[in-house]
């Protein structure tokens, strides 16, 4: 298992790095929009799609991504799209985990196929403008999800249950626990403030989401990242909950050692749009 998750990540960075820093921005907008026609494909089988329906949906997400780059959305985005996208995400999140597992199979399959398909080509959409923008945004985001994981798992590990007996959400993600989210929430605070004093030193012209937020003010930027921080752990509950109400570990096997492509990008799915509507709208 080991050597499958090492040899599947060496691959995927080996695609992905130069992708990204590509001076034409088409290797990485392809690139991505095929693994999220890949999570298309993944999210029909967790909504027991019908097999067409299963590959319509890659295809349907495809379409979409080259319906809105065509539009230029790629390039700028209506604001008001980014303010619908998080407020979705936000409602629909703490709706999804007050109801729990057994609710999510009450809405209509096709209902819950048609919102995936629809939130998984926004996060594309937000990817593809957020690397326009420059990798340094890209990235500032990106790392702030594997910051918040990466911190949330060690202290989860270390002091889970220690100070909070309660449970996160025990019947959706038994092992996450409150003392995960604060200890990831510390981690994007310290994770911001070095990334900010380094665009600030070394003069990037090219600014971090990070540097935006504190161009701001404390007051402004302190809250917006732990409401960041936040709903990465919302789109990994997220997921995680589809997954149990299918009956499902991983949601494929596409990635060996990793599960599927949704497995890797839950996190991603509000934050991303969400980073994009901080950025337009503060």
């Amino acid at each position: 298992m080991l050597k499958q998750r090492v040899v599947t990540a060496l691959v995927l960075l080996g695609l992905l790095l130069p992708a990204l820093c590509a001076t034409n921005p088409w290797p990485f907008m392809g690139l991505t929009v095929v693994l999220i026609a890949a999570g298309a494909w993944e999210w029909g089988r967790l909504n027991a799609m019908p097999s067409w329906a299963v590959w319509a949906g890659a295809v349907i997400c495809l379409v979409a991504c080259a319906v809105a780059e065509q539009m230029g959305w790629v390039q700028r985005t209506p604001p008001l799209v980014w303010l619908i996208a998080g407020a979705t995400w936000v409602l629909l999140g703490a709706w999804m985990l007050q109801r729990g597992v057994s609710g999510w199979g009450l809405w209509p399959r096709s209902v819950r196929w048609v919102a995936g398909l629809v939130l998984l080509t926004l996060a594309w959409v937000a990817m593809a403008q957020a690397h326009q923008r420059g990798v340094n945004f890209l990235l500032s985001v990106l790392v702030l999800v594997w910051a918040a994981d990466v911190f949330a798992y060690f202290c989860g590990k270390a002091l889970g249950g220690r100070w909070i007996k309660t449970k996160l959400a025990a019947s959706i993600s038994p092992g996450k626990s409150w003392e995960g989210v604060f200890g990831g929430m510390l981690g994007v605070l310290v994770v911001a403030f070095i990334w900010a004093e380094v665009d600030r030193r070394w003069a990037l012209s090219n600014l971090s989401f990070y540097s935006l937020l504190f161009a701001k003010g404390w007051f402004v930027a302190l809250p917006a990242l732990l409401f960041m921080s936040a709903m990465s752990v919302v789109g990994d509950l997220v997921e995680s909950l589809v997954k149990r109400s299918a009956g499902m570990k991983d949601s494929s096997g596409l990635l060996p050692g990793h599960g599927g492509v949704l497995d890797r990008v839950d996190a991603l799915l509000p934050t991303l749009p969400l980073a994009m509507m901080l950025v337009f709208w503060i």
